[in-house]
């Protein structure tokens, strides 16, 4: 028989929201007649708003007419569409930082996080904020960055962790990180929801270019940002097109997480040590295991840029921050210190000294309340419970209350 796939084999038993899944699974078991809230995984819950299904719909309308068809996107039609999008974007979201050639459309952050590892392969080492978004270490792992595991630790040696808690401002110490490769950096950054300033992306721009190290910087919460002071782009700092690379997405911004759509910016400045562009071997990357985003779904895209499209969606990220104002409100109200929630839709919840997964479970089997618990996101995160602000909100309203009747702390 075949053998397993050894990359696979080094990844730590269950992936964190499947086994949250899991959890949940086991109490309705128990109590066929709970209502779960769940304030854990950030999937968006508000229907799409009404210019951008006007775009969806004339798209796929269009679709069955022999004037307007496209198919791939090198045809003429879809080589059009795909070039409108990308100028779209650079102007309207980047406001000319970058130029449209540097973005590559594709069909989510998440999706493009994993061709970035398959680009950059497995002989490369890695740092990641800790805690972080699992999908940055689970990933390295299988495209085998990883060098030797650390039984003791639970660490692998390849992967360097910059924890980032309440004592460093979430940002990490990096005069004492060594250099890596790779560095995978998010902000507004999903578990914590603190957003670096300027002067942070500065001093970690200053650090990639010393060390000759690609930032890989996940920006697919920046519309959440409400703080005109804080930078929503690793572009708006000086040099960071020598050394960073920035993915984003249509997910959270315009509720897409089904529709599937985003990019990711890579400067033709940026370079590999022998001078190749590695925008020439992302092209390639792309070329050979993507075939394009959904064309209804680029259309859905350039309404979302129009006029009335980003109208729309400041109304829907709106919405998912007052969800976290009150979710935020709560916990402090039960004594409960919190970090973000104010430019991300992701609150902090800090339960020092206690085990993540005991907090976790406590508020499933007492209030009916999903959650995030804090370990899953890094060895950082021990001791956090991480809360959504993505649902509707006579749910969120319902689950502060049931937080304020049923839980004691």
């Amino acid at each position: 028989m075949v053998q397993r796939n050894k990359n696979i084999t080094k990844l730590q038993a269950g992936y964190l929201f499947p086994e949250i899944g899991r959890r949940r699974r086991a109490l309705l078991e128990q109590n066929p007649g709970a209502k779960l809230i769940s304030l854990g995984i950030g999937n968006t819950t508000e229907p799409l708003t009404p210019h951008i299904v006007t775009g969806l719909k004339n798209a796929a309308a269009g679709l069955g007419t022999l004037e307007a068809y496209s198919g791939y996107d090198d045809d003429p039609k879809g080589q059009q569409l795909l070039q409108d999008l990308k100028a779209k974007i650079a102007e309207k979201l980047y406001h000319g930082l970058v130029s449209p050639a540097d973005v590559f459309i594709s069909d989510g952050a998440k999706c493009d996080c994993g061709r970035l590892q398959v680009l950059f392969g497995g002989d490369v080492s890695v740092a990641v904020q800790d805690p972080a978004y699992p999908v940055y270490v689970d990933g390295s792992v299988m495209a085998g960055a990883t060098g030797q595991y650390n039984k003791e630790l639970g660490l692998f040696d390849n992967i360097v962790y910059m924890s980032c808690t309440p004592a460093n401002n979430f940002f990490p110490d990096l005069d004492s990180l060594p250099p890596t490769d790779l560095i995978y950096f998010c902000s507004p950054n999903n578990p914590t929801g603190a957003v670096s300033t300027k002067a942070q992306l500065e001093k970690l721009v200053d650090f990639a270019r010393r060390n000759k190290s690609i930032i890989i910087f996940d920006a697919a919460y920046a519309a959440f940002i409400q703080d005109e002071d804080l930078p929503r782009s690793i572009f708006e700092i000086d040099g960071s097109q020598e050394v960073a690379i920035e993915v984003n997405s249509f997910s959270k911004s315009i509720g897409f997480t089904g529709v599937r759509l985003g990019w990711t910016v890579v400067p033709q400045e940026l370079t590999f040590d022998d001078s190749t562009p590695v925008a020439n071997d992302w092209r390639r990357v792309t070329g050979t295991l993507f075939n394009g985003a959904s064309n209804i779904a680029q259309y859905g895209g350039l309404a979302a840029l129009d006029e009335e499209g980003l109208a729309e969606m400041k109304q829907t990220v709106g919405y998912y921050m007052e969800n976290a104002r009150l979710i935020k409100q709560a916990l402090t109200e039960l004594s409960i210190t919190t970090y973000g929630g104010t430019n991300s839709p992701y609150v902090w919840a800090e339960f020092s000294g206690r085990d993540s997964w005991e907090v976790f479970t406590e508020i499933l089997e007492r209030a009916h309340v999903v959650t995030t618990p804090g370990v899953g996101f890094g060895p950082s995160g021990e001791g956090f419970i991480r809360f959504s602000a993505f649902g509707h909100r006579e749910d969120v309203v319902e689950a502060t209350r049931r937080l304020r009747d049923k839980m004691d702390w």
